[in-house]
């Protein structure tokens, strides 16, 4: 139950921040100051999860130097997703039983019924519910190589190695310097206490929520509303906003389609900033061996 508890403060801890901001906004000058803040911290720490965790340990659609997976493992963890070993085993058990019995957040594999109250209980589960109903692990020092029950086998070869080991579990350490980093920087350009404040409110609380939400709603959204122009056998969809909001990850059934290609945005006009990283990243040697698939790999896999 306590493991519960602290999966729904996770949820909730966050919105509360988001109230806090709003009732600040109303009564303290907002400036570009705390929105470069949030910014800020907003694109590092989704990089660390969509880069990282996801594109990068989780796929393996490239390669980096050590001391860049140590970075993004730390912009990762400081997203306050859950610590990395038990984050890939979780996307990689999605991928491995998507949309079927399995999936830990598929909004189609539950009995919520039929009609437009079915599809919001589904949206439920899959955004946000099956964190709150799942026991997930804590780890500690002497427990950092620990996942979920039944997600262990997904993954072996992380386990393997000390670096994810101990980035798992040092995980609460990131998670409070995602916090601490940009209450200092409100204080250090404000040279005040309510900078501090701010500076915590907005580029920590605030937004840890926008990144919970947007990364959520790849797993419910993105199975349901969206374009498929791809066979993936499965209900991933393309979603134009996420494909923005999310760094690229909302063009999520052309991911379904080349599960380990680093580029989701097959077509010019499908933003993916993620790819764009990871191309500037290999511009300067910080990335290799980048995977993408092959004009006929695309043209055969596209719905006809």
């Amino acid at each position: 139950m306590s493991l519960r508890l602290l999966n729904l403060a996770v949820v909730t801890i966050p919105f509360a921040g988001l109230v806090v901001a709003i009732v600040l906004l109303w009564g303290v000058a907002f400036d570009w100051t705390y929105l470069a803040i949030l910014g800020g911290m907003y694109l590092a720490t989704g990089v660390g999860i969509t880069v990282g965790y996801h594109r990068l340990f989780t796929h393996r659609s490239f390669t980096a130097p050590r001391p860049v997976v140590a970075i993004l493992a730390a912009l990762g963890s400081m997203a306050a997703e859950g610590p990395v070993l038990q984050w890939v085993a979780t996307h990689r058990s999605h991928h491995h039983h998507s949309d079927e019995p399995g999936d830990p957040h598929s909004p189609h594999t539950h009995a919520h019924g039929s009609g437009i109250r079915g599809t919001l209980l589904g949206l439920w589960h899959a955004h946000v519910g099956w964190i709150i109903s799942t026991h997930t692990f804590v780890p500690t020092r002497n427990r950092a190589s620990r996942v979920p029950p039944g997600l262990a086998r997904y993954v072996k070869d992380l386990r393997r190695d000390p670096l994810f080991r101990w980035m798992n579990g040092t995980f609460p350490m990131w998670a409070a310097l995602g916090l601490l980093i940009p209450a200092t920087l409100g204080g250090l350009c404000t040279m005040s206490w309510m900078g501090a404040l701010l500076g915590l409110v907005w580029g920590g609380l605030v937004r840890i929520f926008l990144i919970h939400h947007v990364t959520w709603s790849i797993n419910s959204v993105c199975h349901i509303w969206g374009s498929r122009p791809f066979r993936s056998h499965d209900e991933s969809r393309n979603n134009a906003i996420f494909g923005v909001f999310a760094l690229g990850e909302g063009w999520h059934n052309n991911h379904h389609a080349f599960p380990r290609s680093a580029r989701h945005g097959l077509q010019w006009w499908q933003l993916d900033v993620s790819y764009l990283i990871i191309r500037a990243m290999a511009l300067v040697g910080l990335a290799r061996d980048i995977r993408t698939p092959s004009p006929q790999r695309i043209a055969a896999k596209r719905v006809a």
